[in-house]
Formats: structure tokens, C-alpha cells, sequence
């Protein structure tokens, strides 16, 4: 099955620098968008809500 990868509504005002998002067994993939056939990391679910949650909190 090929991953629904999704990209921030906010990467087009950083000139298209962002990263993309896509549900994984049991993690998030995570990728960079300029480059979507190189390396993704795989996040627990629970350590990508941690992450973000401290990125809110920046």
C-alpha cells in the first residue's frame, strides 16, 4: 500500500521548503518534501505527539 503523504497549507510561504507527513504501521514517516524518493524516518506515534507538542510549546 503507498503511504498518503501531505504536506503543511504553510509550505508554499517558505518557497516550497518543508517536509511531508504520512501514517505508517504504528508511526508517522516523515520525509523532505524536495527530495520524496530519498531516506524517511519513522516516528513512534507517541514520541512524534511529544515532538510536537514541544514545538507548540517553542
Amino acid at each position: 500500500m503507498e503511504a498518503n503523504w501531505r504536506k503543511a497549507s504553510r509550505s508554499d510561504e517558505n518557497g516550497g521548503h518543508c517536509i511531508e507527513l504520512a501514517n505508517a504501521p504504528a508511526a508517522i514517516a516523515i520525509r523532505d518534501s524536495k527530495n520524496p524518493e530519498g531516506p524517511e524516518l519513522h516516528v513512534p506515534r507517541p514520541a512524534f505527539r511529544r515532538l510536537t507538542a514541544a514545538i507548540r510549546g517553542a
